[in-house]
């Protein structure tokens, strides 16, 4: 099999010749990107506005840094702020060769957006603004909400009338939990943000995309939501604090886990057997018979203190277990 029909195989669960690799600090990866980049400060250094004008600080810790300045600081302002406009025609060049070398690679195509939704809300609002209007002014979330959600559905629209099926999925970022549980009432986020979701989802799939979405921490009961409307790859990365036995007896089969061994509690300070602990638990109860799994690298090692010479061997421990593997060995077999 080729990348991309082995991540294909594994999302459809249709039996992946091997375990699907995204470990590009390895140089081992079945998935590339391509897609529209505004160009903005914090693109080109690190820190400063994003595409949004939201003010990004960094510390001299490695990391992607956060937003320490909200432009849009009344409520009031939501109807009328300016947001960004990715139908650049001017980027599609650029596009294309990114997808003429991805299908001479035969890889699998990622497009992707930062900050889909709520967290684009609370970058460019704050955090408590946001939850606190969730409550007190409903209608302003409501109105910024969708006003975003056009923004990405001009997105999409506009690179699907371009490039079709030559995109694979559309990944996106949307951190829902803490170390413990959902950020928001559960009720309210199926009352505001489910339908949404829904909404941006079947526009992906309207071009034969599969839905790729990042979330952070314990989101345990909003996973058999976004079943629902129609995520089929989630990222997971913390999954000791998720319950891997306790995740994978309600969702395995249903959705496609693309995690790791856990960043916080393993792959920093885990010992080997850890580690090892850790790559046999996942394959057992997230992945399946006919696929559902995906190993995917956390791309900020550094920041979490996770040398490359451990992830070469979480890499070892996953080719060991790999339960996909044929006894000849498939054309596209990770090699780091």
């Amino acid at each position: 099999m080729t990348s991309r029909e082995v991540v294909r195989a594994a999302i459809d669960f249709q039996g992946p010749d091997r375990l699907p690799v995204m470990m590009e600090a390895l140089g081992v990866d079945d998935v590339g990107g391509a897609g529209i980049s505004l160009d903005s400060e914090r693109r080109r250094t690190g820190q400063g506005l994003d595409e949004y004008g939201c003010w990004w600080g960094k510390t001299q810790q490695k990391n992607m840094g956060q937003v320490k300045r909200h432009p849009i600081r009344d409520l009031a302002e939501v109807e009328r702020y300016p947001l960004p406009d990715f139908r650049v025609k001017e980027k599609l060049p650029e596009v294309r060769r990114q997808l003429e070398r991805l299908e001479r690679e035969e890889k699998y195509v990622n497009t992707f957006h930062f900050m889909l939704l709520f967290e684009r809300m609370h970058a460019l609002c704050g955090f408590e603004t946001v939850l606190e209007g969730l409550y007190t002014d409903r209608a302003a979330m409501e109105r910024l909400a969708d006003r975003l959600m056009a923004t990405v559905l001009q997105k999409i629209e506009f690179l699907g009338e371009h490039f079709g099926r030559r995109i694979h999925g559309f990944s996106f970022t949307e951190d829902w939990g803490t170390q413990e549980n959902l950020i928001i009432n559960p009720e309210l986020w199926r009352s505001f943000f489910k339908p949404r979701y829904k909404i941006l989802f079947d526009a992906m799939h309207a071009f034969g995309w599969d839905v790729w979405m990042h979330s952070c921490g314990k989101v345990n009961r909003i996973i058999g939501d976004l079943i629902e409307v129609g995520a089929n790859v989630i990222n997971l990365q913390q999954p000791r604090a998720l319950g891997i036995e306790e995740v994978g007896q309600q969702f395995a089969g249903k959705i496609t886990f693309q995690s790791l061994c856990d960043i916080q509690a393993t792959l920093p300070s885990g010992s080997d057997t850890d580690v090892r602990q850790d790559v046999q638990d996942l394959l057992k109860y997230w992945a399946t018979p006919k696929g559902g799994f995906i190993l995917s690298d956390y791309g900020d090692g550094e920041a979490i203190g996770v040398p490359l010479e451990r992830k070469r061997l979480m890499f070892q421990y996953f080719m060991e277990n790999d339960p996909y593997r044929r006894t000849r060995l498939s054309q596209s077999e990770p090699r780091p």
